[in-house]
């Protein structure tokens, strides 16, 4: 069972200029135009319903990311609308939902828990949705290339949560909110000025999918990353980390090194060359087992417990790859599609279970509170 004595309070810091001036206002403004009987938690899910349809949608009319190669049958120009404006409203519903919990008076340990976990399942639809825009022909992106790059941005993602394990403050990454108006903004001239265009170089020989994979690496690893080390540091030097132990800051990160060393072991030693073959239901797979690993982290840093070494998930998983690699199992798309299916069912079993068992926590204090008032009452009257 999860541990869900959740914090009900919650540090964030917010300085980036795009988001304190622009977005903030603007999330404001849209928040007082829905109804106070709305949930926040349903404003969450809405928004991370919103990217999900966009994985769908562009898996039915890309599922192998060739859509956008010469000799291949576009998408859509309406479909490039529909994705721009869904992103736009996910991010949108994501920024309100905290507001309108402060709104209504509705603010709980649980909905911030539902808000980073969606967040950290989000990573893989927005990453591989986007991708369709350059696709895997010859002049757009590797599958394995765009592999690594999902993995940058996972542990982007991972690093703010790292943070406030070790501090206690969750210092939100520069990078999010640029990159969902960037992507939001990119859907819709992609509808005006068709998929072609991305593949006209910038400068020189230096082409949009170049770029493309410039910013996210530049990003994590230039701004994101030493962001995160000076934030923990200053922590450390004002002697307000949560742990002081040099092992114990850095155990969050152990489990999903080794979901990433598996998973990369599959694609390298792959019999079958399964990322090549299933590249969209391999990226849903890793994106999956990561947003798993990582509410565990969350629940970790919320709870001010220690987090655990090792993921239980990643004990079968360690039997699916060496089943793949090995031949023990032929057919490999057969294996990858029955474990991306396990994969997410025990995810949302995960999350159910949080959710209950906070519930009856919530029930079981409520009624302790209530005996130890009773008891109160009892002696003043004696």
């Amino acid at each position: 069972h999860p541990n869900v004595c959740l914090s009900l309070q919650y540090s964030a810091v917010d300085s980036n200029p795009l988001s304190v001036y622009i977005m903030h206002p603007f999330w404001n403004f849209v928040v007082k135009f829905l109804p106070t009987w709305l949930a926040p938690n349903l404003i969450t899910f809405t928004g991370f319903m919103f990217l999900v349809l966009n994985f769908v949608m562009l898996a039915f009319y890309d599922f192998d990311f060739d859509a956008s190669a010469a000799g291949h049958v576009h998408v859509p120009s309406w479909v490039w609308v529909a994705a721009g404006i869904f992103n736009f409203l996910a991010y949108t519903l994501d920024g309100v939902d905290g507001k309108q919990a402060r709104r209504t008076n509705s603010s709980t340990p649980l909905g911030e828990l539902f808000d980073h976990g969606l967040d950290s399942w989000a990573c893989v639809f927005f990453v591989a949705t986007v991708y369709s825009i350059f696709g895997r022909g010859e002049s757009g992106v590797g599958v394995a290339t765009l592999y690594y790059i999902l993995w940058v941005v996972l542990f982007s993602f991972i690093l703010s949560h790292w943070e406030k394990y070790n501090t206690g403050i969750l210092f939100l990454p520069w990078g999010y909110d640029i990159s969902q108006v960037t992507i939001s903004l990119v859907y819709l001239v992609t509808a005006v000025v068709g998929v072609e265009t991305w593949y006209q170089p910038v400068l020189w020989s230096f082409l949009y999918r170049d770029l493309f994979t410039f910013m996210i690496v530049a990003c994590s690893f230039t701004v994101t990353l030493p962001m995160s080390l000076y934030n923990v540091l200053k922590a450390y030097r004002s002697n307000t980390l949560k742990h002081s132990s040099l092992y114990e800051a850095f155990l969050p990160f152990l489990s999903p090194f080794i979901l990433f060393v598996l998973s990369t072991i599959w694609v390298v030693y792959s019999p079958s060359n399964i990322l090549e073959l299933q590249p969209r239901i391999y990226y849903l797979m890793v994106g999956t087992a990561f947003a798993n690993v990582t509410c565990k982290l969350i629940v970790c840093q919320m709870s001010n417990t220690r987090c655990q070494a090792l993921s239980w998930l990643l004990l079968p998983m360690t039997v699916v790859v060496l089943s793949a690699v090995t031949g023990v199992v032929a057919n490999e798309t057969l294996l990858l599609y029955l474990w991306t299916a396990a994969v997410i069912l025990a995810h949302i079993h995960y999350g159910v279970s949080v959710v209950r068992a906070h519930a009856w926590m919530n029930i079981c204090l409520d009624f302790l509170g209530t005996l130890s008032q009773k008891s109160i009452k009892s002696i003043d009257c004696m």
